[in-house]
């Protein structure tokens, strides 16, 4: 398809002093969701434009995840990852399991999610979705695939949501130790948990995943906390079409966009924005075990 690149928004092109053809991964974005029905081809060529050379579009229910590999066959800058994610699984079951085991097999699906638990919507009972998570942890492993991992609470404790993800997690990280190297067991996506599940999570074999809420003003304890993250397990994404950063809040996120993820964690670092895009590339390439870039 030949069609022309649309005109990059001003802020993209003033962004930072990187050149655009520093290489950037978005490792979550949801490019089959009727938001990007309008101009999907022209979004991921925006963001092709802007150095980003990878996407990780992710599946989060039957329909979804078919929609994931579907793109990515499509598309050479465009993986998948497929899963159930919380919020869908009241139809979690056998024909589930099998359906999901069998796009894992894809040779274009680099993980297995979104999957955990949500106790911010907390329309899904939740032992159901304890249950989906856990027999999908235990996939992972059998189709050795990274995990995405979504976790999302509300302020009081009767929906804390991180603990009781970390219970389910730790427990099974236990069981399926890391061994260290560029084989990391997932991702937590979105990262908004507190400094000693950061901490917990990376010993663990986890990587931290930051989105555009790192560039709001209010973001004060997140940009705090990730100052003392190790560079090397930090990856950017942006979860098109939602979380956009800040000059877009209130609009549509897209792929494009994560390079303004990446420059203000540059900023919180106190690097280059280059040496920052190639820390959380070179840790895309380890989360979703590519050999190389």
């Amino acid at each position: 398809d030949q069609r022309p690149l649309r005109p990059l928004p001003l802020v993209l092109r003033l962004s930072s002093s990187v050149l655009y053809h520093t290489m950037l991964i978005d490792t979550h974005a949801h490019l089959d969701l009727p938001q990007f029905d309008a101009d999907r081809h022209a979004t991921i060529e925006r963001a092709v434009a802007v150095g980003v050379t990878r996407i990780v579009t992710i599946g989060i229910d039957a329909a979804s995840n078919r929609a994931a590999v579907a793109l990515a066959e499509q598309y050479s800058a465009v993986y998948a990852a497929v899963g159930i994610h919380p919020g869908a699984a009241t139809g979690w079951d056998d024909a589930a399991l099998a359906e999901v085991r069998t796009l894992l097999a894809h040779p274009r699906v680099v993980a297995l999610g979104e999957i955990g638990l949500d106790y911010y919507w907390d329309d899904t009972p939740r032992d159901t979705q304890a249950r989906a998570f856990q027999a999908q942890l235990d996939l992972a492993v059998e189709v050795g695939k990274p995990v995405v991992i979504h976790i999302r609470s509300k302020p009081d404790p009767t929906h804390d949501a991180h603990s009781a993800t970390w219970a389910i997690l730790s427990a099974w990280a236990a069981r399926h130790p890391w061994q260290g190297g560029d084989r990391p067991l997932g991702v937590l996506h979105c990262f908004a948990g507190d400094a000693a599940l950061a901490h917990a999570a990376v010993a663990a074999g986890f990587m931290l995943g930051v989105d555009g809420p790192l560039t709001y003003k209010s973001a004060r304890d997140l940009q705090a906390q990730a100052t003392a993250w190790p560079r090397d397990r930090v990856v950017v994404e942006t979860d098109a079409p939602y979380l956009p950063p800040v000059p877009y809040r209130g609009q549509r996120n897209e792929p494009a966009y994560v390079r303004l993820v990446a420059d203000r964690l540059a900023e919180v670092w106190g690097v280059t924005p280059t040496e920052a895009a190639q820390a959380t590339t070179d840790a895309a390439r380890r989360l979703f075990w590519w050999d190389e870039l």
